[in-house]
């Protein structure tokens, strides 16, 4: 059967935690017939959800690796990628929306739009991801969908328009009504697989008249034809699903579905406005880079009869092997094929090629253009580019934050330590958020990551899968040393042996950069410095950034120009001026006011309005700064920005305080300078500690 690309879709099921995402995916499934019962995220049956497929997912109930499946809809082939919600996982979801072409926007109907909302959909603006709003959880007392499609508005920036309404709400919550149809619709049976079209209750006819004329209105500012038809009264149903989805992939329009997904309502019209409105791989525009050709940007062509692109955006390992998950861009990859990394230039051969569901696999022999599918036994990093002969492209990485908390991690045996090497080498493959290294003074080996629980999950699954016995130590904050003013330097780096000697003069201004971590500028004029040394220069500036000497820590924000020097024709070499670019930079380090700053994270804490006033004290006692506060009705949402070395152990304090009826999320912000206070007790820390190692 030839395959036709305009019938395929390649979506995300994105949404604050706890939003009903992977319930949403189990009645995908389900209702695909890809699976043949539902199960729950925490199942009595012990099974839990299809796409957890992890010990630790099933028993936290959360979702902590993305995971794909395909399935068929109305002679659709749909690619789904379920991603976390917890901002600890934020990498999944940031290299599950790089390959995706479309998304859902799960939304609770209560929550409306919460902090990680926010987020997930920064990171769709910036991959320039169309999505389509799903209302969930309307049988929750307090919904109120009209008021969630109000925040996709105002909080979020989108044109959202409704395109049903419920009937019923809460407990009483009946069915919905299709504001394109004009029909109401009854999901019946055991499992609402069967839908039933009827008329409009007349309660609601109005009401729904109203909302109707809105959406033709709303709809008209983006289609001519509609416009024309709808002043003559003759607009068609085609012409309103047109209107929708050319406004949709404009990324003009958020159109807004909604349902229960717990419930199985709302679940197949939403699949139906998945293949209406999200576009088909043709319909997105990509570009790569041409390597060789200057880095040229050129627009790849989503036709199987080019040289075949694909990206790696996702590796797991195993025991029997890597399985590395691509999405194809141009071009077919047949099994068998030869590609060769863009990165390495090594070719390999496509030995086995899946269709990935959960964490089950199925060989199949080509994976066409368009296509998400895995490759296994490829030796690779996430992010590669698999190009064939005639395609020497580059595609753009995706974004990375940067870890915010270490701990160390102390194996307790010989065997262990091996495991542990074994498992921390796999996690720091697959997560590029997920860093290790060994610290050279206390012999001891750091993790890094996104945040407690991201650290938590790492270390579980190695004492799981590993069989590693070790003892975590207490996470430690990820400070970092920056300069406070702006100092000139000129220093000259002279040693002298037998035979010829090292020499190297630099001078420059060492100065804070509000922008970037570091920045080289080179103003040397007239050849005081050799051409050829000055990347040597530069590599000597660079080096120094590693560790800081107040708190031993990184240094960031440092900008350094050189812009005078001098050299010898005998002793000078590139080994002399990177020496005399370290002897510089701390010459003038220690002269500008350099300060320790910190990670400040943003908190949005939610709960009954009655504990609204512990909630906001438990922030303010932790050095934090409220910037909001939101209350709809029995419940408020508290906004604040504070210390991450502050909020270890906030879970707890928050549950004593509010019942056990509040929860927070968090991400990182930004970072500023510690209090005073606090600098010289860190500054002290690291004295000792450095006296305890020398002893």
């Amino acid at each position: 059967m030839k395959h036709d690309i305009a019938r395929m879709r390649n979506i995300g099921i994105s949404a604050h935690i706890d939003s009903g995402k992977t319930t949403l995916t189990e009645r995908i499934l389900f209702y695909c017939k890809k699976i043949h019962a539902m199960h729950e995220v925490r199942g009595s049956d012990g099974k839990g959800a299809t796409m957890d497929s992890m010990e630790l997912e099933k028993e936290r109930g959360i979702t902590i690796a993305s995971a794909a499946t395909n399935v068929d809809w109305l002679g659709h082939s749909i690619n789904i990628i379920d991603t976390p919600g917890h901002v600890d996982f934020t990498i999944e979801v940031e290299r599950a929306l790089r390959v995706l072409d479309g998304a859902i926007l799960v939304l609770c109907s209560v929550g409306g739009v919460q902090s990680q909302t926010m987020t997930v959909d920064r990171q769709l603006k910036r991959y320039n991801v169309p999505r389509i709003a799903f209302v969930n959880k309307l049988d929750r007392t307090g919904a109120n969908p009209f008021q969630v499609k109000d925040h996709l508005c105002d909080k979020l920036g989108h044109h959202a328009v409704l395109l049903q309404m419920p009937i019923g709400a809460e407990d009483n919550l009946k069915g919905l009504v299709d504001l394109v149809k004009m029909k109401a619709l009854y999901f019946e049976g055991p499992e609402g697989a069967q839908i039933r079209e009827d008329e409009i209750p007349d309660e609601l006819l109005d009401k729904a008249k109203e909302l109707h004329d809105t959406l033709l209105n709303e709809l008209s500012l983006y289609s001519d034809d509609l416009a024309e038809a709808y002043l003559e009264d003759a607009i068609t149903e085609e012409q309103i699903h047109r209107a929708i989805r050319e406004g949709t992939i404009a990324l003009q329009l958020t159109p807004v579905m909604m349902g229960t997904a717990y419930k199985n309502k709302g679940v197949q019209p939403l699949l139906d406005a998945v293949v209406k409105y999200l576009p088909n791989p043709t319909e997105v525009k990509n570009t790569a880079f041409e390597i060789g050709n200057e880095e040229q940007e050129v627009v790849l062509e989503s036709s199987p009869d080019q040289p075949a692109v694909a990206l790696a955006f996702k590796l797991e390992d195993s025991q029997y092997g890597q399985l590395t998950y691509v999405r194809t861009y141009q071009g077919t990859i047949n099994k068998g094929d030869e590609l060769v990394n863009s990165r390495t230039g090594k070719k390999f051969k496509v030995g086995r090629l899946m269709r990935m569901h959960a964490d089950s696999k199925e060989d199949i022999t080509t994976a066409p253009c368009g296509d998400i599918v895995a490759l296994f036994g490829i030796d690779c990093a996430s992010g590669d580019t698999f190009s064939a002969q005639g395609a020497n492209y580059s595609l753009s990485h995706m974004y990375v934050p940067e870890p915010v908390i270490s701990l160390s991690i102390m194996p307790q045996d010989k065997k262990a330590a091996d495991n542990m090497a074994k498992a921390l080498n796999r996690f720091a493959k697959e997560d590029p958020t997920f860093r290790t290294f060994l610290d050279p003074e206390s012999n001891e080996t750091i993790i890094s990551g996104m945040g407690e629980l991201h650290l938590e999950v790492y270390i579980e699954r190695m004492r799981r899968e590993y069989k590693v016995a070790l003892q975590a130590g207490m996470p430690q904050v990820a400070y970092r040393e920056r300069i406070a003013r702006s100092v000139e330097f000129d220093y000259t780096h002279k040693k002298q042996t037998g035979g010829s000697g090292q020499y190297g003069r630099i001078a420059g201004i060492l100065e804070p950069s509000a922008d970037r971590d570091f920045e080289f500028v080179d103003e040397i004029k007239g050849g005081t410095i050799p051409t050829e040394f000055i990347p040597a220069c530069e590599k000597g500036f660079e080096s120094c950034l590693e560790k800081g000497t107040i708190i031993g820590f990184p240094i960031v924000n440092v900008k350094v120009t050189i812009n005078d020097g001098n050299s010898h024709t005998v002793d000078s070499s590139a080994v002399a001026f990177q020496n005399a670019a370290i002897g510089a930079f701390w010459q003038a380090y220690n002269k500008a006011a350099p300060e320790i700053i910190e990670p400040i994270m943003k908190v949005s804490v939610e709960g009954p309005t009655e504990f609204q006033g512990n909630i906001i004290a438990s922030i303010t006692q932790r050095r934090g700064i409220i910037v909001s506060t939101t209350e709809d009705e029995a419940f408020c949402t508290v906004e604040g920005e504070v210390p991450l070395s502050e909020m270890f152990g906030y879970s707890t304090g928050l549950r004593s305080i509010t019942q056990g009826k509040s929860e927070f999320t968090m991400e990182f912000a930004k970072y500023e300078k510690v209090p005073e206070q606090l600098a010289e007790k860190l500054k002290k820390e690291f004295a000792e500690n450095r006296k305890k190692v020398a002893a």
